[in-house]
């Protein structure tokens, strides 16, 4: 990125605040993507964590399979979820707070015993399910996040930090060569109006 400058003091000024606000501005951003970096990192072993929990569910619910047949599915729906928005590192994210169900009329005494343990599995099923897919928009969201900073960090550190700073040098190359030669030129100026001087008297 080539940064536009002028050889003068006001650009040299303007140059110098940008630089040292990038200077000042780029450990927070480097905090922040350390931040993102480890909210990724444990936002991951959750995901893993609910996987395994559901996979381990569903197995549980397949040794029970010929008695499902005799289960209503409809029985249990989802009604609600309930979310929170809580920030990481500044980046929105939804939480689940708690998910409601609602449970079909089924008859005590005319259906089998484990109907209601067949609910309460049907639940935690649905509430593993619904909780892993929040942690995988949230991973999603975190990682995009920690993406855009460690562009912004590359940029800051790789491109414009050293691009104002060789604007800088640049400028104050210029202007010191500028003032050398005033002061060359003043001093050539000087002896030969001390020759004429000698020459007219």
């Amino acid at each position: 990125m080539a940064i536009k400058f002028q050889y003068n003091k006001t650009s040299l000024q303007q140059l110098d605040k940008q630089l040292k606000v990038r200077l000042r501005t780029l450990p927070i951003i480097k905090s922040k993507e350390s931040a993102l970096r480890m909210e990724v990192k444990k936002c991951k072993g959750e995901v893993s964590a609910l996987d395994e929990k559901l996979e381990a569910s569903i197995r549980d619910y397949e040794k029970m399979f010929a008695l499902w047949n005799e289960f209503n599915p409809q029985l249990v729906a989802v009604e609600d979820v309930h979310l929170d928005v809580k920030k990481i590192a500044g980046v929105r994210i939804p939480v689940l707070e708690s998910v409601d169900f609602r449970i079909g009329e089924f008859s005590l005494f005319n259906s089998p015993k484990w109907f209601y343990d067949g609910i309460e599995i049907l639940k935690d099923l649905a509430r593993t399910a619904i909780e892993r897919e929040f942690v995988a928009a949230k991973l999603g969201l975190l990682e995009h996040a920690r993406k855009k900073t460690t562009q912004k960090v590359n940029l800051f550190e790789k491109v414009q930090i050293p691009g104002y700073q060789d604007a800088l040098r640049k400028i104050k190359r210029f202007m010191e060569d500028e003032e050398n030669l005033s002061k060359s030129s003043q001093k050539i100026m000087k002896s030969q109006q001390e020759k004429r001087k000698e020459a007219a008297v």
